[in-house]
């Protein structure tokens, strides 16, 4: 048996989400899995670092999975990921693949994740960044912004954060960086979060939260009165999914 580990870069646009579900063959895991276990010719079932929505994008999604062949011994990852990315639909690409443990599991053994918010900020909206940002035609107080994620780094119970009501494991997670920058040439803000983990919807919500900090609608001061209160309907809105990008994710 041969295990393999794989980077996957996708636009999440016209998909519902990373997750194969029943009710629908339009996934990312569906759509890779098809296209190797046609050119395997063996069933292959992968599994990622975690779950992106409907309409979230990755730049470095990470899945592995099994099987008995040894795709490597007769040629090379570059001539593999050739044929892959030649039937994979075009928002879809296989970046890298390497032979890794058995016991390598991308979910279970990821240390770190990061991910970026993406806000538009150009006044009428860049026609060619419509699917992979947010817009939003307004100025943005960044100083504010990054007060209000100051309070938000170290570790907390990111309760307040979470968009599934039935949680019934820990909510408490580790922050580690939160990076806002502008790009003025490309009117852009962008939001990068580092952690060891995210619950559902929390970068979202996070950047909902930011976006009101920096529209003055919510002062960066309430931010740990949000964390303490662990109540959904204390912080900000869910940002739209079209920002979102998996950037990293470590081991």
């Amino acid at each position: 048996m041969h295990a393999y580990k794989c980077i996957t870069a996708y636009e999440g646009t016209r998909y519902n989400g990373w997750q194969r579900q029943k009710n629908t063959p339009n996934t990312i895991q569906e759509k890779i899995e098809s296209i190797l276990s046609k050119l395997l010719d063996t069933e292959i079932e992968i599994y990622g670092s975690g779950r992106t929505d409907a309409g979230v994008h990755a730049l470095g999604q990470v899945f592995h999975f099994h099987t008995e062949l040894d795709l490597l011994s007769d040629q090379s990852a570059e001539s593999f990921l050739k044929e892959c990315n030649q039937y994979l639909p075009k928002d879809i690409r296989i970046l890298a693949i390497e032979e890794c443990s058995l016991r390598f599991h991308a979910r279970l053994n990821a240390k770190y994740k990061t991910y970026q918010y993406r806000i538009d900020i150009s006044p009428y909206g860049n026609l060619f960044l419509r699917n992979t940002t947010h817009h939003i035609p307004a100025s943005l107080d960044l100083e504010s912004m990054k007060k209000g994620a100051e309070y938000l780094l170290g570790t907390h119970d990111f309760k307040s954060f979470c968009s599934n009501k039935r949680m019934k494991k820990s909510s408490v997670r580790t922050i580690y960086s939160i990076q806002i920058e502008k790009d003025l040439d490309h009117q852009l803000v962008t939001l990068t979060f580092r952690g060891n983990g995210f619950l559902y919807n929390m970068v979202r919500i996070l950047s909902g939260t930011l976006i009101e900090i920096g529209l003055g609608t919510r002062n960066a001061d309430e931010i740990p009165s949000i964390l303490e209160g662990v109540n959904r309907g204390l912080a900000g809105h869910t940002a739209p999914a079209a920002g979102l990008f998996l950037i990293q994710v470590d081991y």
